[in-house]
């Protein structure tokens, strides 16, 4: 019964939200789903048991899938990716690594990568397509980032960014390992680096 009843809260917080950005009052979306306003009204306290055609019809006037009208907060679409269960995807003889944790969705995907860097220790990268930029961001130690032949040192605390066109190099400095966050911006269609 406690089942119910949430599903019911929150099909009635959707149906309220989605009519309030459409714009419509209670007369005008029954009027257009064919849908009591009585019935909206207890749908929005939510009280009652609305059948699929019912939902079906609000689902189509607010212009939005049934599921978006039954889904629960957005805590499903939060990913959290712990470094240990991804694989590196590249790791270098002194213990360096780089770890692809997710890849954001969308028409202009996001790539976030964790890196390792050992002193001393490089990774080169081809030039990416055109359009591709990167960043990284240093949480702890140094490291020199070589784009198109020119060194830039980027220390703990700083964040570089450059087009991934051109050839660049990671490289680890100083005396410690070097800890980052790179993020890789591709262009809208593009699906590598």
């Amino acid at each position: 019964m406690a089942e119910t009843e949430a599903a019911l809260r929150t099909l009635a917080r959707n149906v309220r939200a989605a009519r309030t950005r459409a714009g419509l009052s209670l007369d005008e979306l029954g009027r257009r789903a064919k849908v009591s306003k009585g019935a909206l009204v207890g749908l929005e306290k939510a009280q009652g048991n609305p059948n699929f055609a019912t939902l079906v019809r609000l689902a189509d006037t607010l212009g939005i899938s049934v599921s978006a009208l039954m889904e629960g907060p957005a805590q499903d679409r939060v990913r959290v990716v712990s470094a240990d269960a991804v694989m590196p995807l590249w790791a270098g003889e002194r213990g360096s690594e780089a770890r692809l944790m997710l890849t954001t969705a969308g028409p202009a995907p996001v790539e976030v990568w964790r890196w390792r860097l050992q002193p001393g220790e490089e990774y080169p990268s081809h030039p990416h397509q055109g359009g591709v930029v990167e960043t990284v961001s240093v949480t702890a130690g140094r490291m020199t980032l070589l784009v198109d032949g020119v060194e830039h040192p980027v220390e703990a605390g700083q964040t570089a960014a450059f087009d991934g066109d051109l050839p660049h190099t990671y490289r680890g400095a100083g005396d410690e390992t070097c800890h980052l966050i790179m993020t890789v911006h591709l262009p809208p269609a593009a699906s590598t680096t």
